[in-house]
């Protein structure tokens, strides 16, 4: 009786999370939309102050300051005088689209059963209508990399842009790299099976690299042809070729140094580290290997007693200054990466500019994602994803964003949490 309630009950949940969840996404740009006044923070490192902006067809035809190019207004006016103007913020290594209620298991579609799936594709899992995707948009978050968890190998994330009927709609770049959880060389005792608790060596690590060796190898093979079809070693086709990313996720200096030699050894040419909490241990040789990293959470307490109480504060400097293209992830969250600005903010507190700062959750990660042609900052000629706030989109005190675009399209800021805000404040400001 208890399993059959609780069936019931997490269906009625998911049901009702369903229901409430229908969007309606923007309409297509039909004419020019003129935006002036406004400082304009490129994404590159640059300001340009009382800024012109002109978007025709979903693209950006004018970024310009407006004291020193004269121009007459192309259609629509925004007026955006003493607001800010900022590249559509993009998350990576997020889960989003893919759980909408971490305690409805029917609402979860992360993780797929088995060891070595990297044909597994987030992006058909990916939910665009979920909640918990229109609640990034007032923060400034438009674009997001969803993917799998759980396994050696994942399976294979997506670009998706955050306004959009469903997963075809979405998708930005599809398929853009295969995700691999690199083994730990530490391992913690399971008291349930009379282990000693805490952590010890892993008396396996070397037969678990030597498994992803054999697989890779195997995968490099398939890849020249001439064998049976297998599904697992065509999706890693785009890896071996350098067409796609392999993202190994990875904290401790050991893993990290093994990591460097297992891309030499398997000639993978676009590895990118993520998690990387020891990676400034080994930042020059990361640096060297021209292997890029996202980060973790930089907000969290350290994972290790002796280190200072800010290492994850800025720890991110450390590796920009080496010259290792940095940005900014969310371990595989997906209600928190609302919050990518405001990681950025942190790392400002640590000596880093916020134009500086501003590149870790723009340019920096399109790069990493291979989408930086199109989108990452303000430049003519790439889309015009961007969005207007009144003040220091880094800052939770002065991020408010007032218009957003997607692609052109003017999309809407409204979410089930803003209009909660709106019903109860209304409620408290008549005494009830």
């Amino acid at each position: 009786m208890k399993t059959r309630q609780y069936i019931i009950t997490s269906l009625v949940a998911l049901f009702s999370v369903v229901a409430l969840a229908q969007q309606t996404p923007a309409p297509e740009q039909s004419g020019a939309i003129t935006i002036t006044g406004a400082t304009a923070h490129v994404g590159n490192g640059e300001i340009i102050e009382n800024a012109v902006i002109v978007m025709e067809d979903g693209k950006l035809t004018t970024v310009a300051d407006g004291k020193v190019i004269k121009m007459a207004p192309k259609g629509t006016v925004i007026d955006a005088q003493g607001k800010h103007i900022y590249p559509g913020f993009i998350a990576t290594n997020t889960t989003l689209g893919l759980v909408e209620v971490g305690a409805v298991r029917p609402s979860n579609d992360d993780d797929e059963i088995g060891d070595m799936i990297p044909h597994v594709r987030a992006l058909i899992a990916y939910n665009a209508e979920s909640k918990v995707v229109e609640s990034m948009r007032p923060n400034g978050v438009l674009m997001a990399q969803t993917r799998p968890l759980g396994g050696r190998i994942s399976g294979t994330s997506s670009v998706v842009q955050l306004d959009a009927w469903n997963w075809e709609d979405a998708a930005y770049r599809a398929d853009d790299g295969v995700w691999l959880n690199w083994p730990s060389s530490m391992t913690r005792g399971r008291w349930w099976l009379g282990e000693e608790p805490g952590f010890k060596p892993n008396k396996n690590y070397v037969k678990d690299i030597d498994e992803v060796k054999n697989f890779m190898e195997n995968a490099t093979a398939y890849a020249k042809g001439n064998t049976d079809q297998n599904l697992a070693f065509e999706a890693m086709k785009g890896v071996v070729s350098g067409a796609q990313n392999l993202y190994v996720a990875a904290n401790g200096e050991r893993e990290i140094r093994d990591i460097l030699n297992f891309k030499r050894d398997m000639n993978i040419k676009n590895l990118v580290l993520v998690g990387a909490y020891e990676a400034p241990k080994v930042a020059k040789e990361l640096a060297a290997a021209n292997i890029s990293v996202i980060l973790q959470r930089v907000q969290e307490t350290p994972s290790i007693s002796d280190h200072d109480y800010d290492y994850n504060y800025k720890f991110a400097i450390d590796l920009v200054n080496a010259g290792v293209t940095v940005a900014l992830g969310y371990d595989g969250e997906y209600w928190q990466v609302r919050n990518l600005p405001f990681y950025a903010g942190q790392i400002t507190g640590q000596g880093m500019s916020d134009e500086e700062a501003l590149k870790l959750i723009t340019i920096n990660p399109a790069k990493i994602l291979g989408i930086d042609k199109t989108t990452g900052t303000l430049e003519s000629g790439k889309d015009a994803t961007l969005f207007i706030s009144d003040g220091n989109a880094l800052d939770m005190r002065t991020n408010n964003v007032t218009r957003a675009f997607i692609q052109g399209r003017d999309v809407s800021l409204e979410t089930h949490q803003t209009k909660l805000y709106k019903r109860y404040n209304t409620k408290a400001q008549n005494g009830q």
